[in-house]
């Protein structure tokens, strides 16, 4: 049998792949030999399993994730994969490029504090926007006192957009609003503190008047020609949203927002220790059916395509905007959800997921 098999240093020598990461790749299943001796544990492989580890070689060199690889070997929609993996990769440098231009602006205003990037950002835009950004994200802000740096929303200029997050760690929202004055390079984002965010949202008319708001500095104030509101701001870092927000949806669904919240209203729910700090919190379970649809799920089964989720945090994400119709991205179990607005591409929310304990 050995003079039709390749050993696995041969089989190493002639695809690029070491020899212990063979071995690593038998052990996950990825690429098993066809025969293992039982005397010495030596490993064999078929003629044609040689393309299969040169291919695997190439696929490692572009850092294509272990179950993405796995799934190409098997045939499983291998160029979907590949696709996914390219944006993946795209949206990387993007990230990349832009805190590399934030890195250089910072480093620039440690050289030269005095003669470089201004202390404040001015920028103009309209109320009616503002207001329906600010009501988007609302609902997500941290109030936890341990976690200082999320009790606020992120204003954060990027060209020609305004975009505000805001996040308490099991939910983020993001929106975006035309800006006038943003520069092309991207700048450092400012907190505004909840309190300083909710007496804005009252002071800002539901119409075209135009808001001068003025970032940076420790300050943050918006004016109209009525009114006028001011505050500092803290000297904390936010999380990554780019990080949080680099979905991968394999299913997605449009349906109308009151259909949903009917059916999460009404349907069942499980009692888990998933809350703030481990407390109980009721949790739905969203569940895809036959026909491509939404339902609300009394028994999952492992089979199902579902996702578990604060059910209280879903209704407040249902609510964020009072969208009609609505575009959910589904990835699987323990991946996030995100919450759409067709036609809104900025704008949108993700929660994140509650594992279901194991059947008895």
């Amino acid at each position: 049998m050995e003079s039709e098999l390749h050993s696995i240093g041969e089989l190493a020598r002639a695809s690029g792949l070491g020899v212990g990461t063979l071995r690593y790749y038998d052990g996950a299943e990825v690429l098993t030999p066809a025969w293992v001796d039982p005397q010495t544990g030596y490993r064999w492989y078929r003629p044609g399993q040689l393309a299969d580890a040169r291919l695997l070689a190439r696929l490692r060199r572009v850092g294509l994730p272990l179950a993405d690889i796995r799934a190409v070997l098997s045939g499983h929609q291998p160029h979907r994969v590949l696709d996914t993996h390219l944006r993946r990769l795209e949206d990387g440098l993007a990230d990349a490029r832009r805190e590399l231009s934030l890195i250089r602006t910072m480093i620039e205003q440690r050289e030269h504090p005095m003669t470089t990037t201004p202390s404040d950002l001015r920028l103009t835009v309209r109320a009616d926007g503002l207001s329906a950004a600010l009501d988007a994200v609302r609902f997500a802000v941290g109030a936890d006192p341990e976690l200082p740096a999320l009790a606020g929303v992120l204003f954060e200029a990027d060209g020609p957009v305004l975009r505000l997050v805001a996040t308490d760690r099991y939910r983020m929202a993001l929106a975006e609003l035309p800006a006038l004055g943003a520069p092309q390079q991207p700048v450092p984002g400012t907190t505004v503190p909840t309190a300083l965010v909710d007496a804005l949202r009252t002071l800002l008319p539901d119409d075209a008047t135009e808001v001068a708001l003025t970032l940076g500095g420790g300050t943050f104030r918006a004016e109209t020609p009525d009114h006028r509101i001011e505050g500092t701001t803290p000297d904390l870092d936010y999380p990554d949203h780019r990080v949080l927000t680099r979905l991968e949806a394999r299913h997605r669904i449009t349906l109308p927002a009151a259909d949903l919240r009917a059916a999460i209203e009404t349907g069942a729910t499980h009692t888990l220790p998933s809350g703030p700090h481990g407390a109980d919190c009721q949790v739905t379970v969203l569940t895809l059916t036959p026909d491509g649809g939404l339902a609300v799920a009394a028994d999952p089964t492992p089979d199902d395509v579902h996702i578990a989720l604060n059910r209280d945090y879903l209704l407040d994400a249902l609510d964020a905007g009072r969208p009609d119709q609505l575009l959910l991205e589904l990835g699987g179990p323990i991946a996030p959800l995100a919450i759409r607005t067709p036609g809104r591409t900025g704008t949108f929310s993700v929660l994140m997921p509650i594992r279901l304990p194991e059947p008895a």
